[in-house]
This record gives C-alpha cells, structure tokens and sequence, in this order.
C-alpha cells in the first residue's frame, strides 16, 4: 500500500497534484497529513521526506519525493496515469513540466489558500503574462485533442498539476479567454476535488506565513475556512 504524505489542504498546492490523480484514477493509499509548521518545515517532514518537503510517496518504506517524480512513478505501475496517444502524451508531459517549472508570478501573487476569497491588487506585468500564458496552453489542448481535459476525454496527470490553479483561480476570481474560461469550473467539480476541498474549509490550522502570503496578495473579503 501507498503512503501519501501531505501537508494542510488550504494551502499545499503541491500534496494536492499526487493527491488528486490518484484518487480520480482510484489508486489505493493511505494519507498521512503534517501540518505546516510555523517556520521552517525541513525538519519536521525529514522525518519520512528526504528533501523536507511534500508530497512525499512511500512505497513499502520507499520515499519518492517530488510531484513530477511521484507521477512518473506512478505511470510506471498503473495505467491512464497518461494519454495513450504518444502525441498527447507528449504535449501532456510537455504542460505538466511547464506548470511545474514556471508559473512563478502566479505562485507568488496568487498563493493556494481554497478556504478564502480575496479582492487581489493590481495584477503585475509578469501575472498578466502568466495568465495569458495559461488561457494560451489550456486553449491549445482543448482544441488539439477535443476535450474536455487538456489532453482528450479523460483526467490524466496534466489535470493534476493544474488542479491547484483551479483553486487560484476561485479564490483571486482569475480570468480566462475562450474554451479556458470554463476550464478551472470543470476541475473544481471533479468529486475528488470536492472531497478536497471541503477537507481544506474543515481544517482550523491557520499557519502565519501563509496567512501573510495571502494578506500580501490582496483584501481577504470572504473565509469559509471553519474557526477552532
């Protein structure tokens, strides 16, 4: 059996990516949640992660850490962790380390927090061009190979590394152009990421760097996050 290990659903937009493919897929884990701590986390999550971070998948005592690594790993052992199609899968693979790799304006103006809603302010040059970035890839996929995930008809692992935009997306109230408009709805409705995020509203931890990150990006002007 699979251990995944994560952090808060609020915020940890990474733990979300492993998280979220493989309960879509139903491959069978069991969950082990840290909460963030305040400060440093390294050592705390040294503890089963070899970098300090999450996620982290073990697999009868055997760490990968690494969203990528995780996935890969995964796709190693289970089908539809990918498209079939070897261009789709190309272009899936292609996205996927894309968001994994860039995206940084967006990271750091628009932090994970699912429990809240802010009034974000003024977008800088770099998140303008994120976004357009983003409407630009997502577009593309919809339109290559029809919908309606980005790589055809089914949730493969480029879902999973978007899916935390998705949560961007609802708490910054982000804008996309053309089919992309739809597509972080179409995410935020998958059952798994429900399950997600109605664990992430239960949740009474309120770590402060984070809470800062999101007090940085804007006015907090609704939270649906429940109080201890």
């Amino acid at each position: 059996m699979y251990t995944l290990h994560i952090a808060n659903k609020n915020y940890s937009s990474w733990s979300l990516r492993p998280w979220v493919l493989m309960r879509v897929l139903g491959i069978p884990f069991e969950e082990h949640q840290v909460e963030f701590p305040t400060g440093s986390s390294f050592t705390l999550f040294r503890a089963f992660s070899p970098n300090g971070r999450v996620p982290c998948l073990t697999d009868d005592g055997w760490p990968v850490w690494d969203s990528l690594a995780i996935v890969e790993y995964l796709a190693e052992r289970h089908p539809g962790v990918w498209p079939e199609d070897a261009k789709a899968r190309a272009w899936a693979r292609s996205a996927a380390a894309e968001m994994h790799s860039s995206f940084t304006a967006l990271r750091n103006d628009c932090p994970m927090n699912c429990g809240v809603r802010v009034r974000p302010k003024e977008k800088s040059a770099a998140l303008k061009q994120d976004l357009f970035r983003l409407s630009d890839l997502w577009n593309d996929g919809l339109a290559r190979f029809g919908g309606p995930f980005l790589a055809g008809p089914a949730f493969t692992a480029v879902e999973a590394f978007f899916a935390p935009v998705a949560f961007r997306a609802q708490s910054y109230g982000l804008v996309f152009d053309g089919a992309a408009a739809d597509y972080p709805a179409r995410l935020l409705d998958l059952p798994a990421m429900r399950d997600w995020y109605a664990a992430g509203l239960a949740e009474t931890w309120r770590e402060p760097d984070h809470e800062a990150e999101t007090r940085a990006a804007g006015e907090i002007v609704e939270d649906f996050r429940a109080t201890a």
